[in-house]
C-alpha cells in the first residue's frame, strides 16, 4: 500500500496493532523489540527524507519503526543472535502487518533507508537497530494482490 487516506488511526486499533507486534516469537524470548510510533510531521518528513523520499511516509498518519536491542539477543547467542534479532523483529512486523490489515488499515513493509539517518531522526541510543518502517493508515487505493509463484516451484518434498 503506498497511498494513504489522512484519517488518524484511532488509538484502540494502534494498540491492538502494536500489542500483536509484542507476541512474535523471539528467540530464547529475549525480546530484542523495540517500536517507535511517529506521528510528528517533522519526524515523518525526516524519515522520508532517510527513505529515498518515498512519499507516502509522510502520507500515513502513523508510521511504526521497528527496531531491534542488538545486545538483547547477541549478548546471549553471540555472532549467532545478528540472525536472530532480525529473524525476531521480522516476525513482529509480520505480525504488525496482519493485524493493522485485520482492522482494515493499509500498510507497506519499509525497509530502504539510510539507517543512520532513521537512527538519528528517532535518536535512537547505541545498539538499538532500525530494521522496517511501517506506514499504517486507510487505504487510498485498492491495488490488485502482486502474483505469485505456484506451491510446485518452491516447494520441495523431503529433499530439495
Amino acid at each position: 500500500m503506498r497511498s494513504f487516506r489522512p484519517d488518524p488511526v484511532p488509538e484502540r486499533d494502534l494498540r491492538k496493532i502494536l500489542e500483536a507486534a509484542s507476541w512474535a516469537p523471539s528467540a530464547g524470548n529475549c525480546q530484542p523489540l523495540e517500536l517507535v510510533v511517529v506521528r510528528d510531521p517533522r519526524v515523518k518528513e525526516e524519515l522520508k527524507e532517510a527513505a529515498f523520499g518515498q512519499p507516502f511516509l509522510e502520507e500515513a498518519p502513523v508510521l511504526v519503526v521497528v527496531c531491534a536491542d542488538v545486545e538483547r539477543t547477541t549478548s546471549r547467542y553471540g555472532s549467532r543472535g545478528e540472525l536472530f534479532y532480525v529473524q525476531d523483529t521480522a516476525a513482529a512486523t509480520q505480525n504488525l502487518l496482519l493485524a493493522a490489515t485485520s482492522l482494515g488499515y493499509g500498510t507497506c513493509w519499509v525497509g530502504a533507508f539510510v539507517e543512520e539517518e532513521v537512527s538519528r531522526a528517532l535518536r535512537l541510543p547505541r545498539g538499538v537497530r532500525p530494521l522496517a518502517i511501517v506506514p499504517i493508515g486507510r487505504s487510498a487505493e485498492s491495488p490488485e494482490a502482486p502474483p505469485r509463484r505456484p506451491l510446485e516451484e518452491m516447494v520441495h518434498w523431503d529433499r530439495y
